[in-house]
């Protein structure tokens, strides 16, 4: 009788095990999250035959990416096809500099049936933020960028210095230029506005403690009076800082 007991069991557990990755109607259950750095690193070093996915571009990647991690780019042609490279059964982890195109490229994987993908929140600026370990290719370029002293140079004037700290490849930041230069250009008797590029200026931001952008800063006299993390519209911004 025991012996019975400990087949169903055993019969049973198998069954739950094979359908945990499936829906009611017996189709595969896709994951698909976005997690943040400690867990990412985590689940990194304790998944089995996992594949590591930097999106970002190839100098990108040169200046720092994580160990074992292939380079492709999100926005090259051959993307898809270098997406064909990889396992659908086996868990992906894919990552870029601030979270937004890993998130489109997680997307992706997903259309295609990736089973398992995990998209790293806020991307290597969180990562190198963490002073987690990065491995960086044979001809890395020398660090580049404005220095701390530099900045503190631009942003020292009797007129209010707004900053925008922004990339290339952020939507939100591209879609609150427009309005930056706006405001700058109705206030320039006031208002001077210098754009901080995240990608060229990496040390700069690490000093600054910035590990995600859109930011946008207002200084007087080389003080910081008014700072904000995340998009922002025109009217808010006027009213926050009154200018």
């Amino acid at each position: 009788m025991k012996n019975i007991v400990s087949l169903i069991v055993l019969t049973l557990s198998i069954s739950i095990a094979s359908c945990q990755n499936q829906t009611s109607n017996g189709a595969t259950k896709q994951i698909n999250v976005t997690i943040p750095v400690d867990e990412f690193d985590k689940k990194l070093n304790e998944t089995k035959d996992v594949q590591l996915v930097d999106v970002r571009t190839p100098e990108e990647y040169s200046e720092g990416h994580l160990k074992g991690a292939v380079n492709y780019n999100l926005n090259a042609n051959d993307f898809d096809n270098n997406l064909n490279k990889l396992d659908k059964s086996k868990p992906v982890m894919v990552y870029c500099l601030g979270g937004g195109r890993s998130a489109e490229a997680a997307e992706k994987m997903k259309e295609k049936g990736f089973a398992e993908v995990y998209n790293m929140k806020g991307g290597m600026m969180k990562w190198n933020a963490a002073n987690k370990p990065v491995e960086k290719g044979a001809s890395a370029p020398a660090s580049k960028g404005m220095s701390l002293t530099d900045f503190t140079k631009q942003i020292t004037s009797d007129k209010y210095v707004l900053v925008d700290y922004n990339a290339k490849w952020c939507k939100p930041c591209k879609k609150m230029v427009p309005m930056l230069e706006g405001v700058a250009d109705k206030r320039k008797d006031k208002v001077i506005l210098i754009k901080i590029d995240a990608d060229e200026n990496k040390d700069l931001l690490k000093e600054k403690g910035i590990d995600a952008i859109p930011v946008v800063e207002l200084y007087k006299d080389g003080k910081l009076i008014w700072k904000h993390n995340g998009e922002i519209d025109e009217a808010t911004l006027l009213k926050e800082t009154k200018l």
